[in-house]
């Protein structure tokens, strides 16, 4: 993949195919550290032991409609390309919390991307969903709720295409605040 929010998206729609109804996905630079870390945490369905021990292979996958799971896999290699790690916990019926570390500065980690348009493509595609973004460092946070959102829409659906323009601007100008925007991604 060729940044960030295409592996986002992988693990959002995994969420949303475990039936998850509430999301929350972290993040976080600490720039100190010269440490980017992504969690994503769901309330689905969880995995067991046996195939939370396997779930980075490749060739293991829940789906019945082919035989490889590539994104949990890729995303893994893309954190250890980049001097990260990744770790899975899941409690079978609780969900599951994925983390995806990476150096910053290192010439290997992929960019941010268009993190607004994964979230955008989330919405419309489980309007419906519970979800939660928060993006932070040392000094800051940005936290983007849509039950919030939704609260004060009232009739207004979340779909319209007002309301996920505005989500994709307030997210972008959240971006630029904690992490730099595009052109100074990650360090202010």
């Amino acid at each position: 993949m060729r940044d960030l929010s295409l592996h986002l998206m992988d693990i959002l729609q995994n969420s949303i195919a475990a039936y998850a109804t509430r999301i929350s996905t972290e993040i976080r630079v600490d720039e100190g550290m010269d440490e980017m870390v992504i969690v994503v945490s769901d309330n689905g369905i969880g995995m067991d032991p046996e195939f939370l021990a396997v779930v980075t292979d490749p060739f293991m996958t829940s789906r019945e409609t082919r035989k490889v799971g590539l994104g949990i896999s890729l995303f893994k290699a893309s954190s250890e390309r980049a001097e990260g790690t990744l770790t899975i916990e899941s409690i079978k019926g609780e969900g599951t919390r994925l983390a995806a570390s990476f150096k910053v500065s290192h010439i290997d980690r992929l960019p941010l991307g268009d993190i607004a348009q994964t979230i955008v493509a989330t919405i419309l595609s489980k309007p419906e969903i519970d979800l939660e973004l928060l993006f932070c460092n040392k000094r800051d946070q940005f936290r983007l709720e849509l039950g919030e959102i939704r609260e004060k829409l009232g009739e207004v659906l979340i779909t319209e295409y007002a309301v996920l323009n505005w989500i994709k601007d307030f997210i972008n100008d959240g971006i630029k605040s904690i992490f730099g925007g595009v052109l100074n991604e990650i360090h202010s």
